[in-house]
Parts: C-alpha cells; structure tokens; sequence
C-alpha cells in the first residue's frame, strides 16, 4: 500500500482511472476490499490512491468525532445542523485509518488544502473542511472517510488484470448517497452486468 503524499505529490499526467470507479469482483482474495466500491482519486506511473465509498464505519457518528478531534466541545453537539448530524462515516480502506479524508462536491474549496479530483468532485483531508461541516458552512454533498486504499506503482494495473477489479464511471449517487448497501449492485449495473450472471473470471475492458 502506497502512502498518499507520495501518490499525490506526483508531477505526472491525470490517470485514466482517475474519478472512476473500481468495483472489487466477486472472487475478490482481500477480504478488506470484498464488494468493495472505490472513487479513484489519483492515479499516474507512481501509484493510486482511492477512497471506499460503500463501508459504513460501524458505531462511529458524525458528531462523535467532532468531539474527539477536539473540533467542538461536546456542550455544542446539540446544536450542530441536521446536515452535520447525519454526515456518513465510512471505512475509506486499510492506509492511515486514524486519518479523516472528506470527499465532497465542488462547492467548496480551500486554497492548498482541497484536491479537484473530477468535474464536481473534490478530497479535502484537513480539520478545516470538518469545522465548516459543523457549522452548516460546508458543501453541499459530502461524505467522510476514514483511511484510504493505496496502489504502488503498476500494483493496480495488475490487479485489474488479473481481474480483481472492474471499473466505471462515477456518478453523485455512487459516491455520495446514503444507502451504501446499494452501490456494489448500482456501480455493477451501470456497466450491463448482473451480479447473478456474473463468472469471477469475466474481465472488463
């Protein structure tokens, strides 16, 4: 797994998986990434990094987290807006899982701190982004990942194939909506297949 300053400090080209989706296929061997949906963030000849976006991270809200990174004290959780109460956390992938990486739409932007991914799409991973989250300032869609996936150089063109993966384009509701048991069938669909009918050795050009 590749460390993410080093895949995004990169001076290469825009990736061809950039802003794609990646879909784990069925015979997935990594267990952390089986079914898994990821939005690709970045992706060059010095590795990928990506952010699943359909792994609810299990008993961890919103507001708790606010409190323990000492964004608000905890007197001001009740008066947090709706938008900030209900925000989903999700397990973004196995690298610095300590770590909280915002992917959100374009309508909110921090000079050196927010990285444009696609059309309306952008990762910002500073305290900042989450204090704006807080106070209903925020953008208009956002989700909040802790930890990321990370590819070596050449490691995820491999792994694609060697069929682990399929990929297709993103879409807001494949990124941000909020039934994340949905996606691996929505992001499989988008490209005419059927989980049913699906063979773990189909490829995908």
């Amino acid at each position: 797994m590749r460390r993410l300053s080093d895949t995004l400090d990169a001076p290469s080209a825009r990736g061809y998986l950039d802003g794609q989706m990646l879909i784990a296929m069925p015979a997935m061997s990594d267990e952390r990434f089986a079914r898994a949906v990821i939005y690709v963030c970045a992706h060059s000849n010095e590795g990928a990094m990506g952010i699943v976006v359909n792994q609810p991270a299990q008993n961890i809200r919103f507001p708790d987290l606010l409190v323990q990174l000492e964004v608000i004290p905890e007197a001001e959780r009740i008066e947090l807006s709706s938008e900030a109460d209900e925000l989903q956390v999700l397990k973004g992938g196995p690298v610095e899982t300590g770590r909280g990486f915002v992917l959100h739409s374009g309508d909110f932007f921090i000079e050196n701190s927010t990285l444009p991914i696609d059309e309306g799409v952008c990762l910002t991973a500073t305290l900042d982004i989450l204090k704006a989250i807080a106070e209903g300032s925020g953008p208009e869609h956002a989700i909040l990942a802790l930890g990321y996936a990370g590819w070596a150089p050449g490691q995820l063109e491999k792994e694609i194939q060697d069929n682990g993966w399929l990929h297709c384009a993103a879409d807001p509701e494949l990124i941000f909506g909020e039934d994340t048991s949905q996606k691996y069938d929505m992001a499989l669909r988008k490209i005419g297949i059927d989980l049913g009918q699906l063979s773990s050795q189909a490829g995908h050009a």
